[in-house]
């Protein structure tokens, strides 16, 4: 039985589910789920990041975390941290600009937090001999804690389920996956507890207003963690950095929007990271919080001199070079709907955000 026969089985027999349940259903269901069974990144898949873009954007993450670990005044040990590896490109790349700095990969130890065991193996594949050892844990806490800590995580905050609720006249409803006249999944609307989203009191009639307690939970935990271990989290995704409402809900199928609903499992399913939401939570925690726009953050890194190098050395690859360019940090590309939120130590300054701090 399909994801799909199974969902609306269960939906007849015990009502409408959440939004947020119903995508962690798409994505992670044992037997059928998207990352579970048939996660298709790059050009041949179902969406491409940024590090299979360019090179340029893990080789600058590289050198963003050896120089913060030299902020860090070097500890001898540090924990390299990447949730949500894809398919292993983004290590790849920072291990190899890394090599520049040996004494920081002699410090380094390495851990990728994957649920995904088709992606795990892929990365095994790719990452293959790469030196220090790396090791794979599902979980962050399953991580030392016993250690600085630097953290990367690229395209993860939008995989997080999310709660979708709308004002009415009524008052607020949440908006839940249920059975249509037809027999097939539809949305429709069921009263919200009391207290169920804060952020949707004052709400105009009509709006809808996601909430994502795991993208909270995630950055509370990240912020304790810093406080209490040192370090830094790098977390880079697509959403606004402003509070706001809006449906984001969306499903990606060979780089075309399709309907969420369709198909379950068979489609990369996700929501706009609330880095409004996620700062605070850090914040919450004691950490400092620092937010750039994708294009600031890689261009005070040096993006652009990086890609001028780069053509130098390759003049026939400069137009392509451009182009890659352009994808990372042009406004009209993901320079400036993706974000960089760094969720750090108070006592450290982190490269590129030395002047970017969050405030609510």
């Amino acid at each position: 039985m399909s994801l799909l026969e199974r969902l609306k089985t269960e939906i007849a027999a015990g009502g409408p589910i959440g939004v947020d349940v119903y995508m962690a259903r798409c994505l992670h269901d044992p037997k059928d789920g998207y990352y579970a069974t048939r996660p298709a990144l790059g050009a041949d898949g179902d969406f491409i990041t940024a590090p299979m873009v360019s090179q340029m954007f893990g080789e600058l993450i590289g050198l963003w975390a050896v120089e913060a670990w030299r902020r860090m005044a070097a500890p001898a040990r540090v924990l390299l941290v990447e949730m949500g590896p894809g398919d292993g490109t983004l290590m790849s790349d920072v291990l190899r600009a890394a090599r520049l700095a040996p004494d920081f990969l002699d410090a380094a130890e390495l851990w990728l937090i994957e649920t995904s065991q088709p992606l795990a193996a892929r990365q095994q594949e790719r990452l293959a001999g790469a030196a220090p050892a790396l090791r794979w844990i599902e979980r962050l806490d399953q991580a030392p804690g016993d250690a600085p800590m630097l953290l990367i995580a690229n395209e993860l905050l939008d995989c997080l389920p999310a709660r979708q609720f709308v004002r009415t006249a009524e008052g607020l409803a949440e908006r839940v996956v249920g059975l249509g006249q037809d027999g097939a999944l539809a949305f429709g609307l069921r009263p919200a507890p009391l207290g169920a989203a804060p952020a949707a009191e004052g709400a105009a009639c009509g709006a809808l207003i996601e909430v994502s307690t795991a993208q909270q939970a995630l950055a509370a935990e990240l912020g304790s963690r810093v406080v209490r271990q040192g370090g830094a989290a790098l977390l880079i995704d697509y959403g606004s950095g402003e509070p706001g409402g809006g449906d984001t809900l969306q499903a990606l199928a060979r780089h075309t929007a399709v309907d969420p609903l369709a198909a379950p499992g068979e489609a990369d399913l996700t929501v706009h990271a609330d880095f409004p939401a996620v700062c605070g939570a850090a914040a919450a925690a004691g950490a400092s919080v620092g937010l750039l726009t994708q294009g600031v953050f890689l261009g005070r890194l040096g993006i652009v001199e990086r890609a001028a190098a780069l053509a130098r050395g390759r003049p026939d690859q400069a137009p392509r070079i451009e182009r890659q360019l352009d994808r990372l940090i042009g406004d009209e590309a993901m320079g400036a709907l993706f974000k960089a939120a760094c969720i750090h130590h108070p006592g450290l300054a982190p490269p590129a955000f030395e002047d970017a701090s969050w405030s609510p």
